[in-house]
């Protein structure tokens, strides 16, 4: 199934830094989110993109993770040549990220 089915997500930028939200749409389903979407899975889904590390940090209280993906935007908005620089768009991206069903 498609990431979207059991999240959404938020995007914002620093620099060069990207940092984006994954958010469970019902609490029973942030295990998913913790088992299926690791910070390896991340950085291989956006390999074309995401240059550095990325750094996976955990929010059960929420139901939430949150990647920190460095070297992430074409040097940061003063300097890449990509549309979109603030990296927006790669929320929605990751949405389309497949993990196993239910």
């Amino acid at each position: 199934m498609k990431l979207r089915e059991i999240a959404h997500s938020r995007t914002g930028d620093k620099g060069n830094i990207s940092n984006i939200s994954v958010i469970a749409y019902k609490p029973e389903e942030y295990s998913l989110l913790e088992k299926y979407v690791t910070a390896e899975r991340v950085k291989e889904f956006f390999s074309d993109i995401v240059k550095g590390e990325v750094v996976r940090y955990t929010m059960p209280n929420i139901g939430a993770l949150n990647f920190v993906m460095y070297n992430a935007l074409g040097g940061g908005v003063t300097r890449t040549l990509a549309l979109d620089i603030h990296g927006k768009s790669l929320s929605s991206s990751l949405m389309n990220m497949e993990i196993p069903d239910k």
